[in-house]
C-alpha cells in the first residue's frame, strides 16, 4: 500500500499534524508533547525566540532538529512590512525559509489582515520563502493567496486560542471542494482530539494547533489524543462514510428471513 504523506513544496512528511511551541508549563513539558503528538513540524513565534544571545535558555534547545522541522512564524505581526522583516530574519539565523506567514488586522479577534497577507505572500515568495500564510475561511481570498505563490493555505476554524471547534464547517467544505492545487491545513480553533477528526473527515490535508494541547489538563496526553484525532479522521476520509439516511436500516440482512 502507498504510504499516505502530506507533501508541501518540495518535502513530504508522515504526520498531518503540526504543532506550536508557546503557552506550555516548561520547555520540557513541550519537549515532551511534541514527541506525544507524533508531528514532525513545529511553528515557533520568531518575534519570541531570543536570537541574538545563545547562551540564555532558548525553546530552541528543546526542539530536535533531526526530528522536527521547524517551521518559523510571523506571529503578532499586524502590517506586511513587519511580517516580511520577520520572516527574512528567521533565514538570516539559519531557521528556515519557510514562513507560516500571519498578518494580523484585528488585535481582539486576531482575524487576519487579507490585503496584507496577499501583499506580504507574493512579496515572500518571489524572494524564494515556502509561505504558508494564516487565512479566514474566505474563497476568493484563498485563490489570491495561491496566486500569490502561496504552498499552502491554512483557514481557521474558529478564532486563535479559542478552543471552540470547527464553527464554519460550511465554509470549509467549500473551500475543500474548490481547492485542489496546494494543501489545506485548519489552523486555529481546535479544543479537542474531536475537533481535530472532523477537520479531516472533511478532507483537508492537516491541522495545525497549538493550545488545545498546551492548555489541557494533562498536555502530554492531549498531544497522544491529537495524534490518534488526525489520524482517525483522516482514515474516515480515506474510507469514505456511509452515506446518510432519514429512516432506519437494518443492520442484518432481511432476505432469507424466515417470518
Amino acid at each position: 500500500m502507498k504510504q499516505d504523506t502530506l507533501r508541501i513544496a518540495d518535502r513530504e512528511f508522515h504526520s498531518r499534524l503540526l504543532v506550536g511551541t508557546g503557552k506550555y508549563r516548561s520547555f520540557q513539558e513541550m519537549a515532551r508533547c511534541h514527541a506525544a503528538s507524533g508531528a514532525e513540524v513545529v511553528t515557533v513565534a520568531v518575534r519570541r525566540v531570543n536570537l541574538d544571545d545563545r547562551t540564555k535558555e532558548s525553546l530552541l534547545d528543546y526542539i530536535d532538529r533531526s526530528k522536527l522541522f521547524i517551521l518559523p512564524n510571523t506571529a503578532g505581526c499586524y502590517t506586511a512590512d513587519e511580517a516580511i522583516r520577520t520572516a527574512r530574519l528567521a533565514r538570516e539565523v539559519g531557521l528556515s525559509n519557510w514562513v507560516k506567514l500571519e498578518v494580523i488586522g484585528d488585535e481582539k479577534t486576531l482575524y487576519p489582515d487579507n490585503a496584507g497577507l496577499v501583499e506580504a505572500t507574493r512579496v515572500l515568495a518571489k524572494e524564494g520563502f515556502i509561505v504558508l500564510p494564516y487565512t479566514n475561511d474566505d474563497l476568493v481570498n484563498a485563490r489570491r493567496l495561491i496566486e500569490a505563490g502561496a504552498a499552502a493555505v491554512m483557514p481557521l476554524g474558529a478564532p486563535i486560542g479559542s478552543g471552540l471547534g470547527i464553527q464554519n464547517i460550511t465554509s470549509l467544505r467549500i473551500l475543500r471542494e474548490m481547492i485542489t492545487e496546494v494543501p489545506l491545513i485548519v489552523d486555529a480553533g481546535v479544543g479537542t482530539a474531536s475537533d481535530a477528526a472532523v477537520a479531516m473527515e472533511m478532507g483537508f490535508d492537516g491541522v495545525l494547533m497549538n493550545t488545545a494541547i498546551a492548555a489541557a489538563e494533562d498536555s502530554e496526553r492531549m498531544a497522544r489524543a491529537m495524534k490518534l484525532g488526525v489520524e482517525a479522521g483522516r482514515e474516515a476520509f480515506l474510507a469514505g462514510r456511509m452515506p446518510k439516511k432519514l429512516y432506519a436500516s437494518a443492520s442484518s440482512p432481511l432476505a432469507g428471513v424466515v417470518r
